[in-house]
């Protein structure tokens, strides 16, 4: 069997998810998705050409095959992983369909027949939709007056990320994130996460990295507010996306301990281990963080050094689907589990679901796709939804288990890309 062509198609949901197919001689077909990144649908067809005429069935020789050849452009890490994920993965969906089993079974075969989901909320009423380079933006098939809320967005970007600007023109209060964890929780999830990095009114500068007294003691209290509205029965976990310095971090993070929180997520920037390290070994409050790591290689020190006390690999990014089976390998003799980052389609979700469900040491899912009407949609093959009650039923189908909606998928397909072979 040999690859006869790569291409891909790009839908503007909350975030762009990029689809990728492999199509081979014996007429088989694999479906991959790819974490966003500029200039992406580019790099993979560039990919492409190394791959054409290769045995799809060869994966871990054909990954090292495009690692190597874009070595020079990061051999560590960087958005080349993206692309070589996205491909990795419809690699194992064509592997599954020649087999005639899904990938879950070569993957080792697995400990659980349904995958817990953890919840991204989001307090707000307005969808978080942003592109490449994380700006907000206007989707075309969003209803007028959600298109001016994010136009506001637009115009004062201060959702509590670097570089905006310390006013907070909306606030995230307890009682709204009290009320969607309780409607969240009311589905039948058993975990839910929150921002905790939002517009905060007593915020004096984005950039310094630093919390003032009154800026923790706001946090504190949305984390407070969440728990009393799900009580103990539901985990509970919080993001920080790379802010803060060692001591605020090390400061918020031992004032959440009584919380019982399932982590807090990415408290200092990521390029730094033993920073990470000090504030996992100052608190009481599982540290989660990876999200920014590619390979087993980028884990290996932070697990070595304790640094971490839950692992989040995004597998649309770090490498794929063997690489990601690496890495909790790597984690699992450090005790530690996995909860891997996904804010993908149901195909890179589900695709991340037959690795979650083929190891031992695996927590929870992400899934971020609450606010986007037809992320169900976007796929057909199953009698059932993706996500039902908090949990995702592994496909026993071969492969991937389901197929692109194309459909759906050319509704909302982004501007300007191709759209598979078309042009």
């Amino acid at each position: 069997m040999k690859i006869t062509s790569i291409s891909t198609a790009v839908v503007e949901a909350n975030y762009d998810w990029t689809f990728i197919r492999i199509r081979t001689d014996e007429g088989i077909t694999g479906l991959g998705e790819s974490y966003l990144a500029p200039g992406l649908t580019a790099i993979i067809r560039e990919m492409g050409r190394l791959l054409v005429g290769e045995d799809p069935r060869d994966i871990d020789r054909l990954f090292s095959k495009m690692r190597w050849a874009a070595s020079g452009a990061g051999s560590m890490g960087g958005i080349v992983y993206n692309a070589i994920s996205g491909i990795e993965a419809a690699l194992w969906d064509v592997l599954g369909k020649y087999c005639g089993v899904p990938i879950y079974r070569l993957l080792g075969g697995k400990y659980r027949d349904r995958v817990r989901v953890y919840a991204d909320c989001h307090a707000g009423e307005a969808l978080e939709a942003l592109d490449s380079l994380m700006v907000a933006r206007r989707p075309r098939w969003l209803p007028e007056e959600e298109r001016t809320a994010i136009s506001a967005e637009i115009n004062h970007p201060v959702h509590g990320r670097a570089y905006g600007e310390a006013e907070a023109t909306e606030v995230f209060t307890p009682e709204m994130y009290a009320a969607r964890a309780r409607e969240v929780a009311s589905r039948g999830f058993t975990a839910l996460k929150f921002d905790l990095d939002v517009p905060n009114p007593h915020t004096m500068d984005t950039h310094s990295g630093t919390l003032t007294h009154s800026e923790v003691g706001f946090m504190v209290s949305l984390v407070e507010a969440v728990r009393e509205a799900v009580g103990d029965t539901v985990d509970i976990a919080f993001d920080l996306h790379w802010r803060y310095d060692v001591s605020d971090a090390l400061r918020l993070a031992c004032e959440l301990e009584p919380y019982g929180l399932m982590w807090l997520e990415d408290p200092v920037p990521p390029e730094n281990v033993e920073a990470l390290r000090r504030v996992t070994a100052g608190t009481r409050t599982p540290i989660s963080s990876g999200e920014n790591f590619y390979m087993r290689y980028g884990f290996r020190e932070a697990l070595e050094r304790g640094a971490l006390d839950i692992a989040a690999p995004d597998l649309q990014k770090t490498g794929g689907l063997l690489e990601g089976r690496k890495i909790a390998d790597l984690a699992d003799t450090h005790y530690v589990a996995l909860a891997p980052h996904c804010i993908a389609s149901p195909v890179g979700t589900l695709a991340s679901a037959h690795l979650a469900a083929a190891i031992p040491n695996f927590l929870a899912l992400e899934w971020h796709g609450m606010s986007v009407p037809f992320w169900e949609e976007m796929v057909t093959g199953l009698d059932h939804p993706v996500i039902e009650d908090g949990f995702i039923r592994v496909p026993e189908t071969p492969g991937l288990g389901v197929e692109l909606n194309e459909e759906v998928a050319r509704r909302y397909a982004r501007p300007g890309e191709p759209f598979f072979e078309e042009t």
